[in-house]
């Protein structure tokens, strides 16, 4: 799966029994102790996904909630709301923040599990046609054409497919497995060595109209598409 889970959770013991448990589910976890700290992860990199507790020691999670949600750039990041707070009326203000989920201490793993797969799942970027366009560069699936500022930009089949994917989700570290199997798809079995090659040879199909510069190479990481 390889999704990044970011956890906002001040207690020590239950931060990494959510990461123990994410980690042998296939998830990678990225931990926070309080809200700021969440917040410099998120501006580093887009998690896929995150677990946010309610109370926090420098800002309540709510707050960092409705932040999210009135930042364009993390207005669609999915949020699940960990907190001991079980009364009808803190789930409801938990919804309004802006939360997706809720789920209240204490709380199964395998629970937990499951609410961040559904999450995730119904997160997951939909297929469509309609056509992307960012920072002059527009790819239109119905007629698997590019363009960079107007200008042609030729690709092979696996070089479109490998755009797209990335294009409907800019700003978001993309891992290499991930690529693969998003975009040769998980019943193939090829090495991860095989998305640097046609990373590199998208580059040079996009250095024409000066946008190889939105396809970032992340250390440890993977790569990612910048939204400008």
């Amino acid at each position: 799966m390889n999704a990044k889970i970011l956890v906002v959770e001040d207690e020590p013991a239950i931060r990494e029994l959510i990461a123990v448990n994410l980690r042998h589910a296939g998830y990678q976890p990225v931990l926070a102790g309080d809200a700021a700290e969440a917040r410099r992860q998120i501006d580093q990199s887009l998690p896929d996904l995150v677990l946010l507790d309610w109370m926090l020691p420098d800002s309540p999670g709510i707050e960092l909630a409705r932040k999210l949600r009135a930042d364009p750039r993390t207005r669609e990041l999915p949020v699940i709301m960990l907190t001991a707070r079980a009364q009808e009326s803190d789930k409801v203000h938990g919804f309004e923040a802006g939360a997706d989920d809720y789920v209240t201490k204490p709380f199964s793993p395998r629970e937990l599990l499951a609410r961040v797969k559904a999450l995730l799942r119904r997160a997951a970027p939909a297929s469509t046609e309609e056509p992307v366009e960012i920072a002059g560069l527009k790819l239109d699936p119905k007629t698997f054409r590019v363009t960079g500022n107007g200008t042609p930009v030729e690709l092979s089949p696996t070089e479109f497919r490998l755009l797209h994917f990335m294009m409907k989700q800019p700003d978001r570290v993309l891992s290499r497995s991930r690529l693969l199997d998003n975009v040769w798809g998980d019943h193939v079995f090829i090495e991860e060595r095989t998305v640097d090659v046609h990373i590199r040879r998208l580059r040079l199909a996009l250095q024409p109209t000066a946008h190889d510069r939105l396809v970032e190479t992340v250390r440890g990481g993977g790569y990612r598409f910048l939204p400008s």
